[in-house]
């Protein structure tokens, strides 16, 4: 029997409300300083939900020409930044003697050029079908972080985008690591990024009902499984790591974060939007079972946690279905309560923070957790980040469609 090859995690990147360096994200994480302020990047006066986790200070400049910048949306940008750093923090690419044809991107989006979409829109309204830019369709489709990153590097190996709502960066990280598993790849740049803080990304998440209303307190308005939680905050962001067979990267010396060592995938078939318990218990099970884990091995869970008052108490629930007794010694955390939901960045940017826990031996802390929800009664590390033993931790993300998706990651 062919033994799996070990996926090794060699670098990181990130852009994101909390910072747009490793390093700075997460201080501000541990610190539990959050993201989230009133939107600047238009006029939502009009709007119910006027707050957002914006990405500041951000100079794309800093990673590609601004000429080759200007025919890109705003998740291309913050896709590349992120891979750019992941790459750069790896090292490979200046390792010598690097076979380019094994190398590969699995980048993914949830929903894409939002924003270039309704520009361009706008701009055909105003001024006629003549004025669509020639570039709207490759500024805009999802698949084009994977598309320019390789085409930066010239790596050779698979090229791909995921698509799964808010699981995708996830998903990406997941399924990159099975391609190097199987031998198609020794190396892949992997997750998820998301620029969708415009009128119709607020409008349309409000619409649902399914924002939080807080606008005269932002950085109180994500409080996952506090009892006055109100929904979610609407976040925007990369999170990228570079993942590599596990001899590809010790035979060059790589530093190595962590171990991922098991993933796992279910789907709810129950609603399109409206979660369930079994999917996400599946999901978690499917994980440590692929890691070889028992459930009483790991310390630290990094959730999906979104700050919505149905979403949370279902994980919660699937938690305690998964786990069992052991659900009540889990140290559990969620980043959103400092992030916002970056939908489909949201799985690259909380798995890197799950790697980073497991690195450094550190539990984030869920803040705004003041007054408890008494349905959701697990240790959620409320605001104020605890050193611990973590030897595994395990990440979940679940997205519309009823798509779930778990990770577990061994610290080194």
């Amino acid at each position: 029997m062919t033994l799996r090859r070990r996926i090794a995690i060699t670098g990181l990147g990130i852009v994101s409300p909390v910072g747009n360096t490793v390093e700075q994200a997460w201080s501000n994480l541990v610190a539990g300083k959050s993201g989230i302020g009133p939107i600047t990047k238009f006029d939502a006066s009009t709007f119910s939900a006027r707050i957002a986790g914006e990405v500041l200070d951000f100079d794309i400049g800093q990673y590609i020409a601004m000429k080759e910048a200007r025919h890109m949306d705003t998740f291309i940008h913050y896709g590349l930044a992120a891979s750019i750093q992941a790459v750069r923090d790896s090292g490979l690419d200046t390792a010598p003697s690097i076979d380019p044809d094994r190398v590969g991107v699995m980048v993914g989006s949830g929903i894409g050029g939002l924003p270039m979409i309704e520009q361009t829109y706008q701009e055909f309204i105003d001024r006629g079908a003549r004025r669509i830019s020639p570039f709207f369709v490759p500024s805009s489709i999802i698949n084009m972080i994977s598309g320019h990153l390789s085409i930066q590097y010239g790596f050779q190996g698979p090229n791909l985008a995921v698509v799964t709502a808010c699981t995708t960066g996830l998903h990406a990280i997941g399924l990159a690591a099975r391609l190097i598993e199987s031998g198609d790849a020794d190396a892949m740049i992997a997750g998820g990024s998301e620029a969708t803080v415009c009128p119709l990304g607020i409008g349309g998440f409000a619409s649902a009902r399914a924002l939080s209303t807080r606008n005269d307190d932002p950085q109180a308005a994500s409080r996952p499984w506090d009892k006055d939680r109100d929904g979610f905050v609407l976040g925007e962001g990369a999170g990228v790591m570079m993942l590599e067979d596990w001899e590809h990267a010790t035979r060059r010396g790589a530093r190595i974060y962590a171990e991922l060592v098991g993933f796992g995938m279910s789907a709810d078939a129950h609603h399109v939007t409206a979660p369930n318990v079994d999917g996400p218990r599946k999901c978690m099970l499917a994980a440590l079972r692929n890691a070889g884990v028992a459930s009483d091995q790991v310390q630290y869970l990094n959730a999906h946690g979104t700050s919505t008052p149905l979403g949370d108490k279902n994980e919660s629930d699937a938690i305690k279905a998964a786990f069992g007794a052991h659900a009540h010694d889990l140290v559990i955390s969620s980043s959103k309560s400092m992030t916002g939901h970056l939908l489909g960045g949201a799985g690259g940017v909380e798995a890197l923070f799950t790697v980073l826990a497991v690195h450094h031996q550190v539990a984030p802390p869920t803040i705004n957790l003041e007054h408890p929800d008494p349905d959701c009664d697990l240790d959620y590390c409320p605001n104020t980040a605890r050193r611990m033993p973590i030897e595994y931790a395990l990440k979940n993300n679940f997205g519309f469609g009823g798509t779930n998706g778990s990770a577990v990651f061994r610290r080194v």
